[in-house]
């Protein structure tokens, strides 16, 4: 091997190093970022968020330069939040008309002339992204997304106010179930017929709801489907994140362990606790590799404190409980 060409190869790998740090640190900023934003503290969301876009010379992507300008515009910083969405705009990424339109974080926004020019490039990229869109699919998916979403969205509200195992909660569950039925037979006609369609045919949304109504199916249903999207994800159509899930709910289903610890389950007395997962000291290697964030941050909204050394204990328990 030439001299020239071992140099080459050493350059190469200095360089996947030094960006690999830098895309770990963007990430650790973005977080930082997030939770200030969370916590009210607007002004330090946003100079967070440009310390993560500087760290990658200025690049970003979309979602969280749209944040970073409802941080500036919530803290009244209006120039520097016009700066973040006329950017997006403008390179043509951004078209959530919707979204921008009814976001009351940028309230401040909408007395500025400005605002008028960034919803006019947010609507033309709409226009040309959904040029090639199933108009009439499109709406099938956005009613049964509704439908889908629609009930479970009642699930606390309802247990709350009865209880877990109440008359009034195994009815909700019924009327889930009832919907349920139906939307899979819409979904499986489009499946069996089209393929798994990619978001430039049925946009975001609807791809996404293609997961959530196979997601929400019985066994024998995800089996069927889970090779479907697993080729869908090799060619991006469908989002590695939500297949994650999938491969999750599938393996604990068969009776294996799960892969990226999406699963949540209760006990007998209602604590949640993750449900069993190999290999649990690299489960957060697997969740960055399909785009999900940290475990810890995961099951906190549980309030689950992440600690894989006692995990690792009880987990012999876990997978035997699993397995009855």
């Amino acid at each position: 091997m030439k001299k020239t060409t071992i140099l080459a190869i050493l350059g190469l790998l200095v360089f996947n190093l030094s960006f690999g740090q830098d895309r770990e640190k963007y990430s650790e900023l973005i977080k930082e970022a997030w939770n200030l934003y969370q916590t009210k503290g607007y002004k330090q969301s946003a100079e967070k968020y440009s310390q993560a876009f500087s760290v990658l010379g200025d690049k970003s992507n979309t979602s969280d330069r749209y944040n970073a300008a409802c941080s500036w515009a919530l803290a009244k910083e209006i120039d520097s939040s016009f700066a973040q969405l006329i950017q997006i705009a403008k390179k043509g990424n951004y078209s959530n008309y919707r979204h921008i339109t009814t976001d009351s974080d940028l309230d401040n926004l909408h007395l500025d002339k400005r605002w008028s020019e960034v919803l006019k490039l947010v609507k033309s990229n709409k226009v040309k992204k959904e040029a090639n869109f199933d108009k009439p699919l499109v709406a099938i998916l956005d009613t049964v997304l509704q439908q889908d979403q629609g009930l479970r969205k009642q699930i606390n509200e309802v247990e709350k106010k009865y209880g877990r195992d109440s008359k009034e909660m195994r009815d909700h569950w019924k009327k889930i179930a009832q919907k349920d039925s139906i939307n899979l037979i819409k979904i499986q006609k489009i499946l069996d017929e089209r393929g798994w369609l990619g978001p430039d045919i049925i946009g975001n949304q609807g791809n996404s709801t293609l997961f959530l109504v196979i997601q929400h199916s019985d066994l024998s249903i995800q089996e069927k489907y889970l090779p479907m999207m697993r080729d869908a994800v090799s060619k991006g159509n469908a989002r590695a994140n939500s297949l994650a899930l999938l491969e999750d709910r599938v393996a604990l289903s068969q009776g294996n362990s799960q892969i990226y610890g999406s699963q949540i389950y209760s006990d007998k007395d209602g604590k949640r606790y993750v449900a069993p997962l190999i290999d649990p000291e690299n489960v957060d290697k697997r969740r960055a590799e399909v785009g999900l964030g940290t475990l810890q941050d995961y099951v906190s909204r549980w309030n689950i404190v992440w600690d894989v050394e006692k995990y690792k204990k009880e987990l012999p328990e876990l997978i035997a409980n699993l397995k009855k």
